[in-house]
């Protein structure tokens, strides 16, 4: 299968596109990250939007295939790295970059990532256990699943997933276990026991303990925050972050923080752009249903 082709059958539509270019205002010479690559939707509208340069980075190695075509219709303008955000100082480094006009990030998983059952991160299809954004991690959901005491099993799916009923649905994986390793998407959803539904019905039971189990394998909080505390040094004058999350935990993390650089009095000033966060329209949403719960957020350098 031809790339393009590829991309033409797994296409992954960026959310709050319009509203995070306003937030960066792309310029010519400049230079610019996204540093949540996916299938390339933010790089493709920067790079269409002036005559800059972006580096995209992605710990998914699947993205590769993506970025071969974007980067043979723009060539010297566009870098691609195949690595976690967490180490943008380095990335940045190996290219003799010492700092940036803007950066955004797309928290959410992709749609190719969702759409590929062999993956393991949907409900909806049947599929290995895994989870991993980035292949070379050694901890799988399986792993999780089939490993955790019961109590560490219930506090990770009510910490990451907020879901009120994560003790007995640890309890009914557990003795689920205990007759079959769960092995794949469909034996876990089997195995957490329908009855031991959400106290909200407009979603299905399982979302909260696959968002749960997700967050753990990728350890994405903790690499969320370690992430950000680099981003100050690594903008330039009036240079801008945007940032789209997609649950709860992972926006309180950006909220606060964005809250504490705009307030910081050390030298590297930032003002939030939007002091209220932004929400994708009804056409988006429905558009695009996975947008529903996204927010973005932004700030700009202004020393």
């Amino acid at each position: 299968m031809q790339v393009n082709e590829l991309i033409t059958k797994q296409d992954h539509t960026p959310v709050l596109l319009a509203e995070a270019l306003e937030m960066l205002q792309p310029q010519d010479n400049k230079v610019y990250i996204d540093a949540t690559f996916g299938a390339g939707g933010y790089t493709k509208a920067i790079l269409n939007k002036a005559n800059c340069t972006v580096i995209a980075i992605d710990c998914d190695s699947n993205a590769q295939k993506y970025a071969e075509a974007i980067g043979e219709k723009f060539r010297n303008k566009f870098h691609f790295v195949n690595d976690n955000f967490i180490n943008i100082d380095e990335i940045l480094k190996n290219l003799n970059i010492n700092s940036v006009d803007g950066i955004v990030f797309d928290l959410g998983v992709s749609s190719m990532q969702l759409d590929n059952k062999e993956r393991g991160f949907s409900f909806s299809g049947n599929g290995p256990l895994d989870m991993r954004m980035d292949n070379r991690l050694t901890t799988t959901a399986e792993k999780l699943v089939n490993e955790l005491y019961e109590k560490e099993l219930a506090d990770l799916i009510y910490n990451y997933g907020g879901e009120r009923k994560s003790r007995s649905i640890a309890k009914n994986i557990v003795q689920f276990r205990q007759r079959e390793r769960i092995l794949t998407t469909a034996k876990l959803v089997e195995a957490m026991n329908p009855n031991a539904r959400s106290y909200q019905d407009n979603i299905h039971f399982a979302t909260r303990t696959f968002q749960a189990l997700r967050i753990m394998v990728n350890n994405e909080l903790e690499t969320l925050k370690l992430t950000l505390r680099k981003l100050p040094q690594l903008l330039g004058p009036q240079a801008t972050m945007a940032i789209v999350t997609f649950h709860s935990l992972e926006d309180k993390i950006v909220k606060d923080f964005f809250k504490e650089i705009s307030q910081d009095s050390s030298g590297n000033l930032f003002e939030r752009i939007n002091k209220k966060v932004v929400t994708p329209n009804y056409q988006e949403i429905r558009k695009n249903p996975r947008a529903r719960s996204a927010k973005l957020r932004g700030v700009r350098r202004v020393l």
